[in-house]
């Protein structure tokens, strides 16, 4: 499963301070950690504010590719900063974190990605906002691949978030994310899922627990990609281990260089 490392976020108190003080020490070190902990993608979200959001995107990008080749998720709303980053990006292939159903953004986001032939997280929301349920979100996704088509988008490269939501504010918003999933996979062919993972332990005690648990059974259910903290206890090792319980770590391969090179952490 591809690792999408969430930690470089400005929504976070300390990211934001660092960003803010220019600590490139304190940005360099959050990047090179989270890559030694298996991540495949460095997310990187520079929302500081209005004024300074496209300056500092290039500032975090920079300390990020100081101390990395890993490809970057450029995690922002803002169109400017959005190109900014995937001009900085440098190797491999960038993702475009995010775009949504909704007409705006579409028009917006969806031309950035096709110029740099990108891979997109893609909400599974439109304008009529947040879904409520499965079939909502379903006729998101088709606005989404109906927009996508025409500029040469692939859909291995369009990674559906199914909206995971705190299962501390409705107790079915678990399920509903493990049956979009497993839908998609049915009904899409080579469309991607991924989400932000811990998003689903919100307001509860012992969230890495809940988050250790439900893991699992998004790879089960056919999750591609996982927007998560790696350096969150025991996460990579659930990753690992599910991997390799259900057939998708080749000979447990995975689990087992994971293992000599003491990242099971256990």
């Amino acid at each position: 499963m591809l690792v999408v490392a969430e930690r470089l976020n400005c929504t976070r108190k300390r990211i934001r301070q660092a960003v803010l003080d220019k600590n490139a020490e304190f940005v360099r070190d959050e990047a090179t950690r989270q890559a030694a902990a298996g991540a495949a993608y460095i997310d990187v979200n520079s929302a500081t504010g209005v004024d300074s959001e496209v300056d500092d995107m290039k500032w975090m990008i920079e300390q990020v590719r100081s101390v990395t080749a890993l490809p970057i998720s450029v995690d922002t709303a803002n169109p400017t900063a959005m190109r900014v980053g995937l001009e900085l990006h440098g190797p491999g292939q960038p993702m475009l974190n995010s775009i949504t159903g909704e007409s705006e953004r579409l028009k917006i986001m969806l031309p950035l990605a096709a110029a740099f032939h990108t891979k997109v997280v893609a909400l599974a929301m439109d304008d009529t906002g947040m879904p409520e349920t499965i079939d909502a979100r379903f006729v998101a996704i088709e606005k989404i691949l109906a927009a996508a088509g025409p500029l040469g988008i692939k859909r291995e490269d369009i990674y559906i978030d199914p909206l995971i939501r705190p299962i501390s504010t409705n107790p079915t918003h678990a399920l509903d994310c493990l049956e979009t999933v497993r839908r998609i996979k049915a009904e899409f062919g080579p469309l991607q899922t991924t989400g932000g993972l811990s998003n689903v332990s919100y307001g509860l005690p012992k969230r890495n627990l809940i988050n250790r648990v439900f893991i699992p059974y998004m790879i089960l259910s056919g999750i591609d990609a996982a927007i998560i903290d790696p350096l969150e206890p025991g996460i990579m090792a659930a990753i690992y281990a599910a991997e390799a319980i259900l057939n998708r770590d080749e000979y447990c391969m995975n689990y087992i260089t994971a293992d000599r090179e003491g990242r099971l952490g256990l």
